[in-house]
């Protein structure tokens, strides 16, 4: 069979299908491995192959069956798509990708055999991971310094800038803020990412522990963590003195080795090997942590987390993790 005619014979079999949606999310491609061309047929075919967006056409699931020699296709949920029995190799997963970003969709190669009954413990940072701000940059805010200290703060995220030094920086800049303006931005501006609760409930009803470690501060990850019933919480101490900020962050500070020593804490008090663990994070200060961990996934991560993780979200909220493991 040629590429055309198979091309053509799936859009004339998505075409019969169209007014029954039950049986079209399921799509048997078989006769696809027949095709010539064998550069669609690199690999071993075992993995699958998750697809995830806002929205996912049927001809994104047809192209990519193609250039995978997916199985059959299963809908996993509205916006999320399981390719069973792909190849996997580099040329494919490297057209996949490219395919997938075009189309704003995200992908990943994942052996079936990885299953959330596998995982004891999910680890993520806070800023731009569980929370869809960067806190420290809303408390400058509230001193009218905002862009000087986001400014420090991208750079040290993208691993420009050593995490301990660029903290103490950014801190030494809020001297003299009224403590009010912590719970303004607790109260006024701390947005949960798409998808949080979602994950936690998951993970509650799968027994899983969920930990919140964070780059940040105490005020914040202690009210969350209360908030929405994580086992474990880790963060810096910001220092309060007669109700004003002094500008000082005590102690030693939790930074990418910090977060990374209190996730293997936890993993030794409940003797979890790195297989049981995943972390999930955005900047560059989350990479020793995610390392840590059997599973990393870096959420609407800067280019150098997504090198390194796992799997990488970027189209899709946090919910979109449930997806990739079966």
């Amino acid at each position: 069979m040629s590429l055309a005619a198979c091309l053509a014979w799936i859009a004339e079999y998505l075409a019969g299908q169209a007014g029954d949606p039950q049986e079209r999310v399921k799509i048997d491609f078989t006769r696809i491995h027949r095709v010539g061309n064998t550069e669609f047929l690199q690999g071993e075919r075992g993995m699958n192959l998750i697809i995830q967006g806002e929205s996912v056409a049927d001809r994104n699931l047809a192209d990519l069956a193609i250039m995978t020699g997916a199985s059959q296709t299963d809908r996993i949920n509205n916006h999320a798509f399981r390719l069973r029995q792909v190849g996997d190799g580099p040329d494919i997963q490297q057209r996949c990708r490219q395919y997938c970003d075009d189309a704003e969709l995200d992908c990943a190669f994942v052996s079936p055999h990885r299953k959330w009954s596998d995982i004891s413990l999910v680890a993520m940072d806070m800023d731009s991971t569980l929370v869809a701000i960067e806190t420290i940059d809303e408390i400058a805010d509230m001193q009218g310094i905002r862009q000087q200290v986001a400014d420090i703060t991208t750079s040290t995220m993208r691993g420009e800038m050593d995490f301990a030094e660029s903290l103490r920086r950014r801190a030494a800049l809020l001297q003299g803020l009224d403590e009010q303006a912590l719970h303004t931005v607790y109260n006024e501006r701390m947005k949960l990412n798409p998808g949080a609760e979602i994950l936690l409930q998951h993970c509650k009803q799968s027994g899983i522990r969920t930990m919140l470690i964070s780059g940040g501060f105490t005020f914040f990850t202690d009210r969350l963590g209360k908030k929405l019933g994580l086992d474990y919480t880790a963060a810096n101490t910001l220092e309060i003195v007669d109700g004003r900020l002094t500008g000082k962050v005590p102690g030693t500070i939790i930074g990418a080795e910090g977060k990374a020593d209190a996730l293997q804490r936890v993993m030794e008090e409940l003797g979890l090997l790195p297989a049981q663990v995943m972390a999930i994070g955005d900047g560059a200060n989350d990479l020793a942590m995610m390392a840590v961990a059997g599973t990393s996934i870096g959420y609407h991560a800067k280019p150098v987390v997504q090198e390194k993780a796992t799997w990488s979200l970027n189209h899709t909220g946090l919910d979109g993790i449930i997806a990739l493991l079966e």
